[in-house]
């Protein structure tokens, strides 16, 4: 392996390769951890960064892919397995010298959440305290990317409705990009962050009926928020999108906490740790108007 210093789990998804973008333009040492050497790999290997190949199952493919790393970020998919691969996460940083991880926990992370999901974070991010490797956890609140997201982008444009469960609740949505930056920044930077949790969000909170005017002014076509039921749409989630139950359990307790606030909230967090502020609604989907038309 390279001298790289950084290392990024995650690396093909969105958070984790918004953070190589923002890494490698900053000029940073990048190793990516990535589950196989494909041609995502190849890609990356082109653009300089470094490859490590490994899950997070085995403790000695971590440990591998930690030699030489000073900062390193986790993130685990929405499934099973979260706790066991934080602890060995930990546990081959801890071996390797690692200085900083900055570990990706969600909002509705809490000892008493009903979500398997959300607990299961919260867990882990005790986890991590409990590894004496000084750690940042990130907890963001909806990405703005759900409305992007190929299942609902292709239905909302089709309907031109937003259909989700979340009454009259408010967030403002966070884009991975930003979280992106906030992730890089962090590894290249972790003085003064250690032990930190920061909840992320963009800079304006807004109801689904505010979000939706949005995207009708951007897009130039009429798009209304038509709430529905939180049954209906676990049915959808089961039957349509065909999402793995772990995820539908997580989703129908998210979108009840979404009715209670618990995702509510805005702050400047991105613009202070990047310098730069959180992409608005507006600009999102104007930046990513190609997932709708």
């Amino acid at each position: 392996m390279s001298e790289s210093d950084i290392l990024v789990s995650g690396a093909t998804g969105r958070t984790g390769g918004a953070a190589i973008d923002e890494l490698v333009a900053m000029g940073k040492r990048v190793r990516a951890y990535l589950r196989s050497d494909d041609e995502r790999a190849a890609a990356l290997r082109r653009r300089g960064v470094d490859i490590a190949v490994g899950d997070f199952t085995d403790i000695d493919d971590i440990r591998a892919a930690m030699e030489g790393i000073k900062s390193a970020y986790f993130l685990h998919p929405i499934a099973p397995g979260i706790i066991s691969a934080a602890a060995y996460f930990a546990q081959a940083a801890k071996e390797a010298g690692v200085s900083a991880i900055v570990n990706m926990s969600q909002i509705s992370a809490r000892r008493e959440s009903t979500s398997h999901a959300a607990q299961d974070h919260w867990i882990s991010e005790r986890v991590f305290d409990w590894s004496g490797v000084a750690t940042t956890h990130l907890r963001p609140t909806f990405f703005a990317d759900w409305l992007a997201y190929p299942h609902f982008a292709k239905e909302i444009w089709a309907k031109k409705k937003i259909e989700f469960p979340f009454g009259n609740g408010r967030h403002a949505p966070i884009s991975t990009d930003d979280q992106g930056r906030v992730i890089a920044h962090l590894l290249a930077n972790p003085a003064g962050h250690e032990g930190k949790i920061y909840t992320l969000h963009g800079p304006v909170e807004m109801n689904h009926t505010e979000i939706a005017a949005a995207m009708s002014e951007v897009l130039g076509a009429e798009i209304t928020y038509a709430p529905t039921s939180i049954e209906e749409f676990k049915r959808k989630m089961e039957d349509l999108y065909r999402f793995p139950p772990f995820l539908v359990q997580h989703l129908v307790e998210v979108a009840q906490n979404y009715r209670e606030g618990i995702f509510a909230g805005t702050n400047d967090v991105v613009e202070k740790i990047t310098g730069t502020p959180a992409l608005s609604v507006p600009a999102f989907i104007a930046k990513y108007r190609g997932a709708f038309v």
